[in-house]
């Protein structure tokens, strides 16, 4: 059951945060995430800020640098059928179209896409666990199909957005506006792991609003993709997912960004991986080789080992896709 709280729409961007730096205030932007979390008793609230009459936060914009400027509350659904988005940011058209269901995505935003809480089953159940303040994880030596195999370090949630793998391979960035003014962080900064503390998802401080998501100009010979791989088709959180981002020069790799989801707290670079690729050519040995590495380090439990294999047959294939 849903708490009694008070509601607010604000009326502008400044009012917002006002209003949200307050105790026990929280925003409301889409709402897909915040009334479960209400209803399931995650968090309380006795004030819930509206954002919707905030039209400055929506739509997508071109940048003076040529890339993207997409408001905190355009829809999931709207950035996956943008053109522009499309064709020179695939990776984060490709996420947003696997996002959830047609009427989720229909009412989602991109930022609250990215603010989202964990989906453990734990956390969101009537256990005391460690990222609710108790001192157990309760995924340890219980159910942890689901769970992460990289980053543990005690709290083995994982963080359930698409889109934010694609905006990590894309070297997006997150606008911010809050009671201190307005900043700018990497969204590969955004999120806060497990290790550095399990009781934080992203950085944002109290009264903090994202406002705008911020890509920046399209780069001669990238290729981008996103591959998600859930129980069900219809409508689920990914088991694993990556998202590529390929920088080719005369044949070869100039770059590399892989970032996967569904397997850590936080949107997880394979760093090796990425360095595997670099400078050779796009063929099958390299392919094998840099799909091996992205699984170097991982820590399976019980029941989530499957994901191991998962990882490297999912990242072998979206590689030799680029080729294609």
């Amino acid at each position: 059951m849903i708490p009694s709280f008070s509601y607010l729409r604000a009326a502008s961007l400044a009012e917002a945060i006002a209003q949200a730096a307050q105790p026990g205030a929280r925003l409301h932007a889409g709402g897909t995430d915040l009334q479960g979390c209400l209803r399931d008793g995650v968090f309380g609230a006795t004030k819930v800020v509206s954002l919707s009459g905030l039209d400055e936060l929506r739509g997508i914009r071109r940048a003076a640098d040529g890339g993207l400027r997409i408001g905190a509350l355009t829809t999931i659904a709207e950035v996956a059928a943008d053109p522009r988005i499309a064709k020179s940011y695939r990776a984060l058209a490709m996420a947003a179209g696997e996002v959830a269901s047609p009427q989720l995505r229909n009412a989602g935003t991109l930022g609250g896409n990215l603010c989202q809480k964990p989906r453990c089953w734990y956390y969101r159940g009537e256990f005391h666990c460690l990222r609710k303040g108790g001192d157990t994880c309760y995924a340890v030596e219980g159910d942890n199909r689901c769970h992460a195999i990289f980053g543990g370090n005690g709290c083995y949630m994982v963080h359930p957005s698409d889109t934010a793998a694609a905006l990590v391979a894309l070297d997006a960035g997150v606008r911010i506006a809050g009671p201190g003014g307005t900043r700018v962080v990497k969204v590969s900064t955004f999120h806060v792991s497990s290790a550095t503390d399990p009781r934080r998802e992203t950085v944002l401080e109290p009264g903090e609003v994202v406002t705008e998501i911020v890509l920046p100009a399209p780069v001669r010979g990238l290729r981008s993709s996103y591959r998600k791989i859930r129980a069900r088709r219809a409508w689920d959180f990914a088991l694993a997912g990556v998202a590529s981002a390929v920088r080719m020069d005369g044949g070869r790799v100039a770059r590399a960004e892989i970032v996967l989801s569904g397997v850590a707290a936080v949107p997880w670079r394979a760093e090796a991986a990425e360095k595997a690729l670099a400078g050779r050519r796009l063929e099958a040995s390299a392919i094998a080789t840099a799909a091996e590495a992205a699984i170097a380090g991982a820590e399976p439990m019980e029941h989530n080992a499957y994901k191991v294999p998962l990882v490297r047959g999912m990242l072998q294939e979206e590689l030799e896709s680029i080729l294609a």
